[in-house]
């Protein structure tokens, strides 16, 4: 069978385009290429030649403007490691070129007794929080970096989390007792000490303020502190502080079946319900070899257009709640409220649906559903628009948030910004429209961007996402296939009763799915979706059995919360207030 030659600008030509270049430079024996499903190449490369590697990547003749995500596996209990160099650790670094629409995986491997790797937080500024969480989760050092400690643990933990020897159930540990001894070393452990942090307590004859904003539950947000040096009203620096929300997402999916960890990730991003469902999903059935029907991957879209909405009306009524307007949040939820309606009466539940199935979704559309979602369609053009008049074009909140926190393209690249925060500096990436996928490729809309990049821009992108979730939906409406709402494959919901009860392989089948779930083959997927907040991944690798080896969950809110420093120096402390409420983050998107 003859294979047509890809067009210039394909996945292939892309992903060989990467591979030959670094070849040419570091040699054949440099860089070693690992088969995956992820869709992009992965390459492992000596410790030695990392940061050049990197700088080579970072470098404009290449083009990878972002550290997408940086983490690592603990590799000593993983089986099916042919053709991979020894390792005992792995650190990976996934960059991403959005000028050329193409992806590279690094990875490094490590010896038990020698986990130590170079900082790249001069190459790529965002690597800090990165190389931070693997520390905290795996106990890898990373030499130079500029404030090695624990981010998402407490500083009083003991152990590494994400290690495979770390317990993983509460059953596992002592019974948890607090005595008020205890009660006084954690509350010690979490006191600020400014010279900790490398700053200053007085500059010339004036001394510095130092506010502790948080840990509070600030409007919808979640538990968020952050430490403030201030000069009067100007902050001369922060320290964001997360952790908070940490309930060990990643370390759950390791003993979860492929199906059963799907509502966990309801709780990631909990503004976004069934959109947290879609990259896992998507990701599991790559290693899976499914391929869903029209109508599933549509009704999916649908879904999580709606969720888009329900995500976005949450924000725009925080917003401007935290810029000191009252009302709006009030019309928001009202709307909110009315979207909630259609996605229970489809799926049965609101915020966390846990609805999407691996090849599918949990039922077919209910009768009627038609009318019930013509009825929001019907109704929320209008409300935008009032939401427009009462709010963004209102004197009070142009003067707080024009050319407030404002950042460039370039800014918002080195340090991961993804979304419609990136999208707000003019840069136009959307993964719907570059890279398609559960056949966005097949509906009409477009992908709103702004100009300056500052507090204004990020609201009112969010309602003009909005007119274009709306419009994708009523697509779905007017052309909704006909069709199964799930695959026909051995490794999806449970087979039908009625086929159960007469064949015996059925019922076997339907036994072991219910009790044990599937069992996937020893390979690695990864998938990238466009969530409500940025762009959301699921990097997943299986060692040939009925639950994840290793879930990397790759976040959007993550970095943009270490984005704020940068951003903020120089500032007030209402143009923190705007920015924060500007971001749209929730602190379980933050730290999982």
């Amino acid at each position: 069978m003859s294979v047509a030659t890809p067009p210039p600008d394909t996945p292939t030509t892309r992903h060989d385009a990467v591979v030959e270049a670094l070849k040419r430079r570091f040699g054949e024996q440099g860089v070693r290429e690992q088969a995956t499903l992820t869709g992009w190449p992965v390459l492992w490369v000596a410790r030695e030649a990392l940061t050049e590697v990197l700088g080579f990547l970072r470098d404009k003749s290449q083009a990878f403007e972002m550290l997408y995500d940086l983490s690592a596996i603990d590799e000593r209990l993983r089986s099916h490691r042919r053709d991979l160099p020894d390792a005992d650790f792995t650190v990976f670094y996934h960059l991403m070129s959005l000028s050329r629409n193409r992806d590279v995986i690094l990875k490094v491997a490590l010896g038990e007794t020698d986990l130590s790797l170079p900082s790249v937080a001069s190459i790529y500024p965002n690597a800090n929080w990165y190389e931070r969480e693997v520390w905290d989760m795996f106990g890898i050092t990373f030499e130079g970096h500029p404030h090695l400690t624990r981010i998402l643990m407490p500083p009083t933990w003991n152990g590494h989390p994400l290690r495979k020897d770390h317990h993983a159930r509460a059953t596992e540990f002592d019974p948890y007792t607090l005595t008020v001894v205890g009660q006084d070393k954690e509350q010690q452990a979490l006191k600020f000490d400014p010279e900790h942090w490398g700053m200053r307590r007085k500059h010339d004859d004036s001394e510095f303020m130092f506010l502790n904003l948080g840990p509070n539950h600030p409007s919808a947000h979640g538990a968020f502190r952050i430490v403030l040096q201030l000069d009067g009203e100007e902050i001369i620096d922060c320290v964001p502080d997360i952790g908070y929300h940490h309930r060990g997402a990643e370390k759950m999916a390791e003993r979860q079946s492929w199906h059963s960890f799907i509502p966990y990730t309801d709780r990631i991003d909990y503004t976004g319900g069934v959109m947290n469902n879609l990259p896992y999903v998507l990701a599991v059935e790559k290693l899976a070899g499914i391929q869903v029907t029209e109508r599933a991957a549509t009704i999916r879209v649908m879904l999580a257009e709606m969720f888009r909405i329900t995500s976005h009306l949450l924000f725009l009524g925080t917003y401007l709640q935290d810029l000191g307007a009252m009302t709006p949040v009030f019309f928001t939820f009202t709307d909110r409220q009315k979207g909630y309606e259609v996605i229970e009466a489809i799926t049965g539940f609101r915020m966390h649906p846990a609805w999407y199935r691996i090849g599918g979704v949990a039922h077919d559309l209910p009768r009627g559903w038609e009318k019930l979602v013509q009825g929001f369609l019907d109704w929320m053009p209008k409300r935008l628009r009032e939401y427009e008049r009462a709010m963004m074009e209102n004197a009070i909140v142009r003067e707080r948030t024009r050319h407030v926190a404002a950042h460039t393209t370039t800014e918002a690249l080195a340090w991961g910004i993804t979304g419609p925060n990136l999208r707000a500096t003019g840069f136009d990436f959307d993964l719907r429209k570059q890279r398609p996928y559960s056949g966005y490729e097949n509906f009409d809309f477009e992908i709103p961007v702004g100009s300056n990049g500052d507090a204004f821009d990020r609201g009112q992108l969010r309602i003009d996402e909005m007119r274009q979730s709306l419009r994708i939906i009523q697509q779905c409406v007017d052309h909704m296939p006909a069709g199964d709402y799930k695959a026909d494959h051995p490794l999806t919901t449970p087979p039908p009763r009625e086929r159960m009860l007469q064949h015996i392989e059925t019922l076997i089948t339907h036994f072991l799915q219910v009790s044990w779930g599937p069992v996937l083959k020893p390979n690695e997927s990864l998938q990238m979706i466009e969530a409500t907040k940025g762009i959301n991944g699921y990097y997943l690798t299986s060692d040939g059995n009925t639950m994840s080896y290793r879930t990397r969950i790759r976040t959007p809110s993550f970095p943009h919360l270490q984005h704020i420093p940068a951003l903020m120096r120089g500032g007030f402390v209402p143009d923190l207030i705007a920015h924060l409420g500007s971001i749209d983050f929730v602190m379980a998107d933050v730290d999982r």
